[in-house]
């Protein structure tokens, strides 16, 4: 009988130390999808905590399946963004295991910003999504399809490890 209650206790402890943002020196890696107009792809950040609720980062996106209508080159194609974060799942005190956190952003492509949400399923590992838009794009005017890859509204969504 012990054990019907051991195994539900056990179970709870282990998901239950999970934790959204730990402050200075804490480290995020993010790997995962990026859904965007005419492109789909990868992304991968890493995010290193200077406060209690402040992190930068970089991130990197390559541009995979592009559509067929689009002459889209390897300049095209890549993006790398440094970013700034403002982690504010604790101050909000919604969830411990839920991370948001809004940020600005400067990439090859653009100027913008960021709104993500990290949700841990245990101490190391968890999901996220993270929706993306320019503020201020290098090249004014009218873009081509291609120039538009990685400088337009998109969608991101994978895993994320606490390192």
């Amino acid at each position: 009988m012990k054990k019907y209650f051991f195994i539900p206790f056990f179970m709870f402890s282990i998901f239950a130390v999970a934790q959204n943002f730990d402050g200075k020196g804490d480290q995020k890696l993010q790997i995962g999808a990026n859904l965007q107009d005419n492109a789909s792809g990868i992304m991968i950040s890493y995010d290193h905590g200077l406060g209690q609720n402040i992190s930068v980062g970089l991130v990197t996106g390559y541009a995979l399946d592009v559509n067929d209508l689009v002459d889209a080159d390897f300049v095209d194609r890549i993006n790398l963004r440094a970013r700034f974060n403002a982690n504010i799942g604790e101050v909000l005190n919604i969830d411990e295991n839920l991370d948001i956190y809004p940020g600005i952003g400067l990439s090859l492509k653009n100027f913008g910003g960021h709104l993500g949400f990290r949700y841990f399923l245990s101490d190391g590992f968890g999901i996220y999504t993270e929706f993306e838009t320019p503020f201020a794009k290098y090249k004014t005017g009218d873009l081509n399809p291609a120039e538009s890859i990685n400088n337009q509204f998109a969608v991101s969504f994978g895993a994320v490890f606490n390192l």
